[in-house]
């Protein structure tokens, strides 16, 4: 239990500074002139730098141990906060984009390390009765969602009141703190790694581990579309008049309603072994309830695109619609995502659960990557109606992925 607060403390302080230096790039530039292309191509190093990453971070632990990589990963992280702040405002757009994606892959790279390194120490560090490993990797991972939300909100705050520098700066001394008491006293519980341990084994041979991989490409694909370039620039069109007061009004909204939308996705995450009642549910129950559960995502992106398409232009009752319509897409995303991170631990075997899970998140990365991608290229070429329509296809295709998925009887640790 001392092991597990500690990886979950870290992963905290980490998700609270990716949270808030993601709100911090997207509404600085954004200010700035940048268009949603460009925005886009900010981040995509960020999640270039999570497919390279969790393919060699699940090796990385499996030979050196999950502290290496967690500290490795909360280091990073530290080292990319201080780089930002060498942008100089005089640069050409050109040069800027290329610094912030430098920066952000190296900011890719740290995420990845403590997501991988937090997400396999469940494995080893949950109870093997009942639904203790789903409670567990639930909790870890809305709890993460929530923490992340605040992150938004405070990198939003932070840009109207103190200033893009000053922010960064900040973030980074809190995040060098954490990592300084980890190293001093992290418990003892999680492996230190083995030296036979191949680069090779990365690639898992289970069909359960690569159709679920498949899903998350475009479950998480479907979420990004919307949600790193379209609705952040859809609400500032909305809610901002131009003004410099007019923009520190937008920020606030933009961040509030990101923070809550990611807080109360974090929080159904949390809760999802309830609300699917796992403790009395079989495993082969609850991959049939993986199929259902994508199913039913699909149809609200598809609503919310007819809603947009129906205005012909912003109109209070449309940012009303997609406000209700997006807090309903984030609580079924989230019981999606919450049995997606059970089952990746339920299939893989324990002496590889880093590979596998390193795997998976390469997964997640590169569906991240496509809809980051296509989030700014949609928007500019269909507005929010192309960026919702595109997130509905790609959400079929992460459900027909999830109904290939086999209900073969998987013991939790010994798998």
């Amino acid at each position: 239990m001392a092991a597990y607060i500690a990886v979950t403390v870290s992963y905290w302080a980490f998700m609270l500074t990716d949270g808030a230096l993601r709100m911090l790039v997207l509404l600085h530039f954004h200010t700035l002139g940048f268009s949603p292309v460009q925005l886009a191509y900010l981040f995509v190093l960020y999640e270039i730098a999570g497919i390279v990453t969790n393919l060699s971070a699940g090796w990385i632990a499996a030979r050196f141990g999950l502290t290496s990589t967690l500290y490795a990963g909360l280091g990073l992280q530290v080292v990319a906060l201080l780089a930002l702040t060498q942008l100089d405002p005089s640069w050409q757009i050109g040069a800027s984009v290329s610094f912030v994606m430098l920066v952000q892959g190296l900011s890719g790279v740290a995420k990845d390390l403590a997501k991988m390194s937090s997400k396999s120490a469940v494995k080893h560090l949950a109870p093997a009765e009942g639904d203790g490993l789903f409670r567990w990797v639930a909790l870890l991972t809305g709890s993460k969602n929530a923490v992340k939300g605040l992150g938004f909100l405070l990198g939003a705050a932070l840009l109207a009141t103190a200033g893009f520098t000053i922010a960064v700066l900040g973030m980074a001394a809190i995040l060098a703190l954490v990592l300084s008491a980890v190293l001093l006293a992290m418990p003892k519980g999680l492996p230190t790694g083995r030296k036979g341990a191949r680069f090779s084994e990365v690639f898992s041979k289970s069909p359960n581990v690569n159709w679920l991989s498949g899903a998350r490409v475009f479950l998480f694909g479907a979420r990004d579309i919307w949600f790193v370039v379209g609705i952040p620039v859809y609400f500032y069109a909305v809610f901002s008049d131009g003004s410099e007061a007019g923009n520190h009004t937008a920020f606030f909204l933009i961040g509030s309603f990101m923070a809550i939308w990611t807080i109360f996705y974090g929080a159904i995450q949390a809760a999802s072994p309830r609300i699917l009642r796992a403790a009395t549910r079989s495993q082969p129950d609850l991959i049939l309830a993986t199929r259902n559960w994508a199913a039913l995502l699909t149809a609200v992106p598809a609503v919310l695109t007819a809603a947009v398409l129906l205005s012909d232009a912003p109109a209070p009752w449309l940012t009303v619609a997609l406000i209700i319509g997006l807090l309903i897409f984030g609580a079924i995303f989230a019981v999606n995502s919450s049995l997606h991170s059970f089952l990746i631990l339920a299939f893989t075997k324990a002496e590889r659960v880093t590979m596998d899970v390193g795997f998976y998140y390469m997964a997640n990365a590169a569906g991240r990557l496509t809809g980051t991608v296509l989030s700014g290229f949609s928007y500019q070429l269909g507005g929010l109606a192309a960026c919702l329509g595109t997130a509905t296809v790609m959400l079929a295709l992460s459900a027909l992925a999830a109904s290939r998925l086999h209900s073969d009887k998987v013991d939790p640790h010994d798998a």
